[in-house]
């Protein structure tokens, strides 16, 4: 699989983990921010811009917060590779017990540094009908 897929679904494992289970480890949440870059932004499904900053505080608040979060991630599609990084689109399902499934259409835009490890720059999210 490619590696930019493959990233997103193993940081989706991580943030399940990290929203879903209070008892997963807080080295967990350093683990998780360690993927994004410092210059991180994204455009959250209400509109709302955020930082870096932003998204450090979101995680850490949110630990256990949304117990038994499921995260499912389909219909992944790389749109471009390229030296520097990557763009990727995809579709995620979020099953909380009791509540209603969430979907979201993302795309993620992917940085390369110059250890040749990736980061995730930009992400941009849009709820769609369940």
């Amino acid at each position: 699989m490619n590696r930019y897929l493959q990233e997103v679904l193993d940081a989706h494992v991580l943030i399940g983990d990290w929203l879903g289970n209070a008892a997963t480890p807080a080295s967990l949440c350093d683990d998780l921010l360690s993927r994004f870059s410092p210059a991180f932004t994204m455009v959250t499904p209400a509109g709302t811009a955020l930082d870096f900053t932003s998204l450090a505080r979101f995680f850490r608040s949110q630990h256990g917060a949304r117990q038994g979060l499921k995260i499912e991630i389909e219909e992944m599609q790389l749109i471009a590779e390229h030296k520097y990084g990557a763009t990727v689109t995809y579709q995620e399902r979020q099953h909380i017990p009791g509540q209603n499934i969430t979907c979201r259409f993302s795309t993620v835009v992917f940085e390369c540094t110059e250890e040749g490890s990736m980061r995730w720059r930009h992400l941009h999210e849009t709820l769609l009908a369940a």
